[in-house]
């Protein structure tokens, strides 16, 4: 993948338009902060529970794992999509929206800025009530000429916050903040606030990206078929899950 030598010089205002390097790129993008391996705060009762339904594959094998990606190509969801296989992104802007395309799996995010409020009856029964979803619902504002946030609830809680199996509600509340340091650097760090499940607020994670110049991502994907075929490879028979969840799509 192309990356920018240099800063660049200034960063433009307002403005993350443009192709983007992630951490799992290659060398040239150094690797953030906790983003794989989260330093969690203490879990509630129920956070504990879930947290130990899951069974990652780093702990557990591919063949004891049950993490909903690494055996069937589910989503991650968000936040995940924003801190594991992250190598390329694309940022656009539209007068009310703001959209990113993830390289892996081709997954893109939808941002209001319209000034809209998130939305507050999610996955509840009520005529109104909307369901919760991968990438849940994200609105976002310039917070200065350089920092761009992000707000973002209503998340698929079948999905795991980190690949360590770290769970989330449908109710928790992450913050991105997206700064541009200057043309060729931008940073991003992700907190997440689930009362539910943790005890506290936490820090989750910090990313770094780098200006592509000839604004062009690869494709990389997770394919199904060869998920199976390697699963079995390691010893896991063909059609038998002994960690099957209600979570597979």
């Amino acid at each position: 993948m192309d990356r920018a030598v240099g800063d660049g010089g200034p960063a433009p205002k307002r403005d993350l338009t443009g192709t983007w390097a992630g951490p799992g790129s290659g060398a040239a993008v150094p690797r953030g902060i906790n983003a794989q391996d989260p330093t969690a705060p203490p879990l509630t009762p129920l956070g504990k529970q879930l947290y130990d339904q899951n069974k990652p594959i780093g702990k557990y094998s591919p063949a004891g794992t049950n993490d909903p990606h690494n055996r069937y190509c589910d989503p991650f969801g968000f936040p995940q999509n924003m801190t594991n296989e992250i190598r390329g992104i694309t940022i656009t802007t539209l007068p009310n929206r703001t959209f990113i395309l993830i390289q892996y799996m081709d997954v893109w995010r939808e941002i209001w800025t319209d000034g809209r409020a998130l939305p507050a009856t999610v996955g509840g029964s009520g005529k109104d009530a909307l369901d919760p979803r991968y990438n849940g619902y994200s609105v976002g504002h310039w917070e200065d000429d350089y920092t761009f946030v992000v707000d973002t609830t209503g998340l698929d809680d079948t999905t795991w916050t980190t690949k360590n199996g770290y769970p989330h509600s449908i109710d928790a509340h992450v913050q991105e903040r997206f700064k541009r340091v200057d043309k060729n650097d931008l940073t991003l760090t992700i907190t997440m606030d689930d009362p539910k499940l943790y005890t506290q607020q936490f820090f989750l994670g910090e990313e770094h990206f780098r200006w592509i110049p000839n604004q062009q991502l690869d494709d990389f994907t997770c394919i199904p078929s060869q998920v199976q075929e390697y699963l079995k490879e390691m010893g896991d028979p063909a059609g038998f899950d002994p960690n099957a969840r209600s979570q597979r799509r």
